[in-house]
């Protein structure tokens, strides 16, 4: 899977824009939670969607990038936790186990 890194403010104000051409998918991981890492190699593994635009958010290291989106978006933070945004509206997030690439795919 190829991810975008997802490192600042000003990146995640561009990535929003680019939500009205094409859905955006964030990823937000937190790399010391082992459930974290258990699904974030699943999601890997069923990704194969060449149409969304996804990108990855270390939340430890960015921690305010995180906060944004949960602001911006109007949803409450979780870890590991995906959002799939169209046309700058979150139209979709969850968190843990309840993390599928299948479901992100059925949006798009």
């Amino acid at each position: 899977m190829n991810w975008e890194q997802l490192t600042d403010l000003q990146q995640l104000e561009q990535i929003t824009k680019v939500s009205f051409q094409a859905p955006v998918l964030f990823f937000k991981h937190s790399t010391r939670c082992s459930i974290s890492v258990m699904v974030l190699n699943r999601f890997e593994r069923e990704w194969n969607n060449k149409t969304v635009n996804a990108y990855f958010l270390d939340l430890l290291k960015y921690k305010e990038v995180s906060n944004q989106i949960s602001n911006l978006f109007k949803v409450e933070h979780h870890s590991p936790q995906i959002l799939l945004i169209k046309d700058g509206i979150c139209v979709y997030h969850t968190s843990h186990n309840s993390i599928s690439a299948h479901v992100i795919n059925d949006f798009c």
